[in-house]
Order: C-alpha cells, then sequence, then structure tokens
C-alpha cells in the first residue's frame, strides 16, 4: 500500500543531498476541468497584482486567496470556430482545432499538455497519469455541429489520435490506486474488507519504527483512507438497496462476480440516490490520495461532458440543467441560476484545495508541491467564446510559482503559454507548444 511522505524517508541513502530533496518533493500538476463556461459578468476579480478583490463566483476561493493565480486575457485561438462545445472541450489541454468527423476516427491535432508531463515523470510513480471524470462518455453525432459527441468526453490526449480513457466509478478508482496497483484483488459486490484490514499487521510494525511526528502523520493518512472507503460503500448501498434486500438477486449478483456500476447512467444513478456533490468529492478526495502518496504526479477530473445538461435542481434557486442555464440569452432568470451553478464548481475546487493544503509534506504540504488549474474552455456559454478563458492556478509548484496575484496579461495571449510554463515546471523540455509564442514569467520562477 502506497505511503505518504515520511521524515524517515529522508534519512534512506542517496547519492546527494540534492536527490533526498527532489525525491521527498515532487512537483504535481491536475487540471479540473468544467464545462458549459460561465457566466462573464460575475467572474473576473477587481484590481490587479497582489490588492485584488474576489469575485462574486470566485468568492468560496477567499480562505486560499493568498495561494491563487487569477488568470485573466487568455485565449484559445485554434478553438474560435463555428462549433459550440466539441472544439472547446477536446482542444482545451492541446491548444489546437479537432478534425471533424462523426465517427471514431478521432483526432485532437495534438498530444495534451498533461500527457507530455506524464512523458516526462510518469516513469517515477506506480500510475503515470490519472484520468478522472463524472459523466461517462457520451457517444452518436451532434447534428447540430457534425462532431462526434466523443469529442466532448475527453480533456486529455495520449497522442493525437488516443484519448485517455477516464474513471467515473469512486470504487473503481480507489481499486486502481489501491489495490490494483498494490496487487490486492479488486473489491467485489458485497465486499465490504478494507484495504486497511489488509495491511494492519504490516502497518503497526512500521509505527513502531516511526517518531512520534510520522505516527500520527500515518495515522491520519489512514483515517483519510478509511472515510474514502466508507463514503464509497455507504453510496453504493444506498444506490443499490433493492438489491441488498433481494436475497435472490444479490446471490445472482455475488455467483456471477459483477460489480455493478451505478455511476454509468447520470439519470439512473440520481434516481437511486446518488448525492452529485459527493459523487463529486470522492473523485478528488481519491485524486488528493493519489498525490499524497505519490502514485502520480499528474491528474486531470471532468465535472461534466461537453453540453452536459446535468441537473442542478438540488442547488437553491436552480431548477434545471446545466446547459440549459448557460444558454442564458442575457435574462436574468437564467443568469443568476446559472451564476449560482459555476460558484458550486469553484466550491468544489475549494475542497479539493482545502484538501491538498491539510495533506502535510516536509514543512509544507501538498498544495504547496502542486499546480491546480480550474478552467473552461469557453468563457460565456451563451456565446460559446474561447477569449478571455476563465483561468485559476493554484499552489505553488514547489516554489516555482509564485500565487496571490490576479494577472491581467496582454489581450488575447495564447493559452499554450501557460501550458508551456507550466510543462517546464514539470521537466518538459519544450521551446514552444502548440500556437505558444513565449513561457509566462510573471508565473513565478520556473527554475526554483
Amino acid at each position: 500500500m502506497a505511503l505518504p511522505w515520511l521524515e524517515a524517508m529522508a534519512a534512506t541513502k542517496t547519492s546527494s543531498p540534492n536527490e533526498a530533496g527532489a525525491a521527498a518533493k515532487p512537483r504535481r500538476f491536475a487540471c479540473l476541468y468544467m464545462p458549459n463556461g460561465t457566466r462573464p459578468d460575475r467572474w473576473t476579480p477587481e484590481g490587479e497584482g497582489s490588492k485584488f478583490q474576489l469575485s462574486p463566483i470566485l468568492a468560496p476561493l477567499q480562505a486560499h486567496q493568498s495561494e491563487l493565480l487569477v488568470l485573466t486575457q487568455l485565449w484559445n485561438a485554434a478553438t474560435n470556430t463555428g462549433d459550440g462545445h466539441y472544439v472547446k472541450t477536446g482542444g482545451f489541454l492541446t491548444s489546437t482545432t479537432i478534425t471533424r468527423t462523426t465517427g471514431a476516427d478521432l483526432c485532437s491535432g495534438n498530444t495534451s499538455m498533461d500527457q507530455w508531463m506524464a512523458r516526462q515523470v510518469g516513469h517515477l510513480t506506480p500510475l503515470p497519469s490519472l484520468e478522472l471524470g463524472i459523466e461517462p462518455i457520451t457517444t452518436g453525432v451532434d447534428t447540430n455541429v457534425g462532431f462526434t459527441r466523443l469529442y466532448g468526453s475527453h480533456i486529455s490526449w495520449a497522442t493525437p489520435t488516443t484519448p485517455c480513457a477516464k474513471e467515473i466509478n469512486p470504487r473503481r478508482a480507489f481499486d486502481r490506486l489501491f489495490r490494483t496497483a498494490s496487487g490486492l484483488p479488486a473489491a467485489r459486490f458485497g465486499d465490504n474488507s478494507s484495504v486497511l484490514d489488509l495491511v494492519a499487521g504490516d502497518a503497526q510494525r512500521l509505527k513502531q519504527q516511526l517518531g512520534k511526528a510520522d505516527q500520527q502523520k500515518l495515522t491520519e493518512y489512514f483515517e483519510s483512507v478509511r472515510s474514502v472507503e466508507h463514503r464509497i460503500q455507504w453510496a453504493k448501498r444506498r444506490a443499490m438497496g433493492e438489491y441488498l434486500e433481494d436475497p435472490a438477486a444479490r446471490a445472482e449478483i455475488q455467483r456471477l462476480g459483477q460489480r455493478i456500476d451505478v455511476y454509468s447512467d447520470p439519470a439512473q444513478a440520481s434516481q437511486r440516490g446518488i448525492n452529485h456533490t459527493e459523487h463529486v468529492r470522492l473523485m478528488l478526495d481519491i485524486m488528493a490520495l493519489a498525490f499524497w502518496t505519490d502514485s502520480t504526479r499528474v491528474s486531470t477530473f471532468m465535472f461534466g461532458n461537453a453540453v452536459s445538461g446535468r441537473n442542478f435542481s438540488f442547488l437553491d434557486g436552480v431548477k434545471g440543467g446545466h446547459h440549459e442555464y448557460s444558454h442564458h440569452e442575457n435574462r436574468p432568470e437564467k443568469l443568476a441560476p446559472y451564476e449560482r451553478i459555476t460558484r458550486w464548481h469553484i466550491e468544489q475546487y475549494a475542497y479539493f484545495l482545502d484538501r491538498l493544503r491539510s495533506m502535510k509534506e516536509g514543512a509544507g504540504s501538498v498544495l504547496d508541491q502542486s499546480m491546480i488549474l480550474f478552467g473552461a474552455g469557453m468563457r460565456d456559454g451563451n456565446s460559446h467564446n474561447p477569449i478571455n478563458l476563465p483561468l485559476v492556478l493554484a499552489g505553488r509548484g514547489g516554489g516555482t510559482l509564485n500565487p496571490g496575484r490576479h494577472l491581467v496579461f496582454a489581450k488575447n495571449t495564447p493559452l499554450a503559454n501557460m501550458h508551456l510554463s507550466l510543462m517546464r515546471r514539470m521537466g518538459v523540455r519544450a521551446d514552444r507548444f502548440a500556437d505558444s509564442t513565449n513561457a509566462l514569467p510573471e508565473l513565478g520562477n520556473a527554475e526554483a
């Protein structure tokens, strides 16, 4: 079972002190992608530099203001086409124009920037990268624009023609992190065994060899893992209640060894009591644990696919789907719910930052060593405009980012400039990326 960084690990022999420091404090990157854009007049902070005030939508990030870079006036020129959503989603991390097709012959035009990072550091971790999401892959053709819907399900591309498969089931994502990667059997339906129970003896022996600080950290880590396990099991029991109450159905499921996936159909998941916020937070917790244990250093998360119609009626003042409200036509009765939905996404981003900041690593936290990007492929969902994209970058990138500022760049600065800047901080040696013109020195010292 993977462990977080412990002080005892710094005492292991390495060829040099610099090597020890690099091994103990890896840099990490994550991208949290939001579909359908934002309400543009309520996004941008007031003021520039370190003297800025968060906007109404970004207000949930108040506790993290000193750890944020709000980036204004970046755009993705390659996605400025007639298509409403698919080009913006498929090209968000590639900064290229996807090839129009109605079949399976996909082509994004580039390997995404996260996968360039994974090529650089992926061999150092059990998982080169981790792709997570909430909605299953959508298929078929959107006849309104003549694109296969597959493009709208992916932001991460291993090659220009190979999108990275994402996991939407918390149990499977957890198993991939703690069971499969550790050689343990994947959990089956009705299996309530904890991975902590399977390693309890080893864990106790390890604790006896550690100092008090490491013992406390290990206890906090095990509690975090068990909490996620319990929440996954609770959600599954609630959703699968009819099976648990029917002995014949339960016996058949166990006989076939099926792991029922209650997350594969969003409508069905809602009917079965799957809480959307809890689903999102489970996935974010798993991503945070993956970073804390150095199981991966590169991850992406999609809050939803392109044209996501996710129903947000569980929010006060909202009585419908995300995509519907994004086409607000400047009508107040649509703009207010649209803003509330976007703010909910920022609240989940803040939750993720809270988790990373609580995970101690040496004298700092996992967040200090990370670069956590939140963004969308369009600004206003009504106009589908990729100009002045809504972007927030959190963390200190191992000392290479200088956060706590609102950076306003020259109008129409390429989004690829930011991609290039972050890639270099992950060790990728590149002079340019897609339509980049330069890195962004304003972010901080990339050589720190």
